[in-house]
C-alpha cells in the first residue's frame, strides 16, 4: 500500500506541504482582481491594458497545467512540482521589484506555472501516503482552488493599502521559497513514472489553439466581433483541429485524448467545468454585490477591505469541510458527493437571486455557494483517480484542472459581457440589477447541470 512505510506525521506533513503548495497556486488567479481599478494610476497604463495581469496568468495556467503533468508523469512529480515553484519566485520576484508594466506582465505569467501544483500534488499524494490518506489529502487540495482563490480577493486590497503593490509580489515570493525548502526536505519523489518523448508539436497547437481562443474570450467585450476576433477564434479552432488528430497518432502525447476525453472521464471534466463556472461567479458577483454603491440597488457600497472579508466564510468551508468531504467520499463515494456539492450551488443561487441588497442575505448565499463548492471540489479528483491507472493520475488531473482554468476563463469574459451589456445607469463599471440577476442565475443552471451531470456518471462499481 503506498505510504505504508510511511509514519503518520510523515505523512500528515506531506498532505500539508502539497495542500499549501495548491493554495499557493490558486491564490495567484486572483490576487490582482481587486486591485485592477489602481493599476492605470500605479503604472501608467490603460484600464484594458491593466486586465491583462489576470489574463495572462489565466492563461498560462490553461495551457501549462496540462504540460507540467504530463512531463510530471514522465520526468518526476516531485521536481515538476519544485520547479513550477521555482518558476513561481522567479515571477513574484520580477513583478515586485520593477514598475514596468511589460516585467511585471511577464511575471505574472510565470506564476501562472504554479496551478500546475493541484494535479502534481494530487498525484504525488497517490504515491506516497495510504488510501484513507490519500482522500483527505484530496478533498484538502481540491478545496484549496476555493480558499486561494478567495484568499487573494481578500488580502490583495489591505496588502496594497498599507505597503504598496509589490507587497503582493513579495508574499508569493517568500511563501514559495518557504515551499520549496518543505518539498526538498520532506517530500520525496513517487516512484511511479510514464515513460515517453515529450510531444512538442502537438504542445504548440494546444499552446496556439488554446491562447486564441481565451484571448478573445477575454478581451471580447472590448473588441467587439472585429475581423481580428473572428480571426484569431477560426485560427484558434484550426490549431486545436490539427491538434486532435495529431495527439491520437503520437506515442507520448501531451495529453492522452483517449484516456481524458472517453467516458467517465470527459464527463467528469464536463462537470468539473459548469461546477467551476458556479465558483468564480460566486467571487466575480459577491464583490460586485459588496462594491456596487446603493444606487444601483442592490450595491452594499462597502470599502475595498472590507468587501473582501465577505468572501472569508466562503472561502474557510473548503478548509474547515475538507475532512467531512473525504469521509462523505469514502462512506458514499465521490459521484454522489458531487452531486450532493453541485445541488447545493444551485440551491444557493437560487436562494440568491431571490435575496440580495441586505449584507446578512449576501453572507448567507456566498457563503452556501462555499459549502457545496468544498464538496464538489472534493469529489472531482476522486472521480479521476477511479476512472484511469496510476501512471496517468497527473496527466489526467491535469486535464480536469485545464476544464478548470478555461471555466474561469469563460466565466470572466461573460461578466466582462455582461457588464458592456447591462451596466449600471449611476455608473457603467457596475451591474443593473437586471444584470446581476442575469449572472446568479446563469451560474444556478451551471451548477444544476453539473448535478446532472454527475447523477449520469457511472456507478463506482461498473467504472472502468
Amino acid at each position: 500500500m503506498p505510504g505504508a512505510e510511511r509514519s503518520d506525521a510523515r505523512q500528515r506533513l506531506i498532505v500539508a506541504v502539497l495542500a499549501f503548495c495548491g493554495l499557493v497556486g490558486s491564490v495567484q488567479f486572483t490576487l490582482m482582481v481587486p486591485v485592477l481599478p489602481q493599476i492605470p494610476l500605479l503604472l501608467g497604463t490603460t484600464a484594458g491594458d491593466a486586465t491583462w495581469l489576470v489574463t495572462v496568468t489565466l492563461l498560462v495556467a490553461t495551457i501549462g497545467t496540462p504540460v507540467m503533468a504530463r512531463l510530471a508523469d514522465m520526468h518526476g512529480r516531485r521536481r515538476l512540482l519544485i520547479i513550477a515553484m521555482v518558476l513561481l519566485v522567479v515571477g513574484s520576484v520580477l513583478a515586485a521589484v520593477t514598475d514596468s508594466f511589460t516585467l511585471i506582465l511577464i511575471g505574472r505569467g510565470l506564476q501562472g506555472f504554479a496551478s500546475s501544483a493541484l494535479p502534481i500534488g494530487i498525484g504525488l499524494l497517490s504515491g506516497l501516503v495510504d488510501t484513507a490518506r490519500t482522500r483527505l489529502g484530496v478533498a484538502l487540495m481540491s478545496g484549496t482552488l476555493a480558499l486561494g482563490s478567495g484568499f487573494g480577493l481578500t488580502v490583495a486590497g489591505p496588502l496594497v493599502t498599507l505597503w504598496g503593490l509589490p507587497s503582493i509580489f513579495w508574499i508569493s515570493a517568500v511563501t514559495g521559497g518557504a515551499l520549496i525548502v518543505l518539498l526538498v526536505l520532506f517530500v520525496d519523489e513517487a516512484a511511479v513514472r510514464d515513460p515517453g518523448r515529450f510531444d512538442i508539436v502537438g504542445t504548440l497547437l494546444l499552446a496556439v489553439g488554446l491562447s486564441l481562443i481565451l484571448l478573445v474570450l477575454s478581451r471580447i467585450a472590448s473588441w467587439g466581433l472585429t475581423l481580428l476576433s473572428v480571426g484569431a477564434v477560426l485560427t484558434g479552432i484550426l490549431a486545436l483541429g490539427l491538434w486532435w488528430p495529431w495527439e491520437r497518432r503520437h506515442p507520448s502525447p501531451v495529453i492522452d485524448v483517449s484516456v481524458s476525453l472517453r467516458s467517465p472521464v470527459a464527463q467528469i471534466n464536463i462537470a468539473s467545468f459548469f461546477a467551476t463556472l458556479g465558483m468564480y461567479a460566486n467571487h466575480l458577483v459577491t464583490m460586485q454585490e459588496a462594491l456596487a454603491p446603493h444606487s444601483t440597488g442592490y450595491g452594499l457600497d462597502l470599502p475595498l477591505a472590507a468587501a473582501g472579508l465577505i468572501l472569508v466564510p466562503s472561502s474557510l468551508a473548503g478548509l474547515v469541510l475538507s475532512p467531512p468531504a473525504a469521509r462523505l467520499i469514502s462512506r458514499h463515494g465521490p459521484r454522489r458527493t458531487l452531486m450532493l456539492g453541485t445541488a447545493i450551488m444551485a440551491a444557493a443561487y437560487a436562494y440568491r437571486s431571490l435575496q440580495h441588497a441586505d449584507l446578512t442575505q449576501l453572507l448567507i448565499g456566498t457563503t452556501l455557494v462555499g459549502i457545496g463548492t468544498a464538496f464538489a471540489f472534493a469529489a472531482m479528483p476522486s472521480l479521476i483517480i477511479d476512472a484511469v491507472g496510476p501512471r496517468h493520475v497527473s496527466a489526467a488531473n491535469g486535464v480536469n484542472s485545464l476544464a478548470r482554468s478555461l471555466s474561469g476563463a469563460v466565466a470572466s469574459a461573460a461578466f466582462a459581457l455582461a457588464l458592456v451589456l447591462l451596466p449600471a445607469a449611476s455608473d457603467a463599471i457596475y451591474l443593473s440589477e437586471t444584470g446581476l440577476l442575469a449572472c446568479l442565475i446563469t451560474a444556478g443552471v451551471s451548477a444544476a447541470v453539473a448535478a446532472l451531470l454527475a447523477l449520469r456518471l457511472p456507478s463506482p462499481e461498473r467504472m472502468p
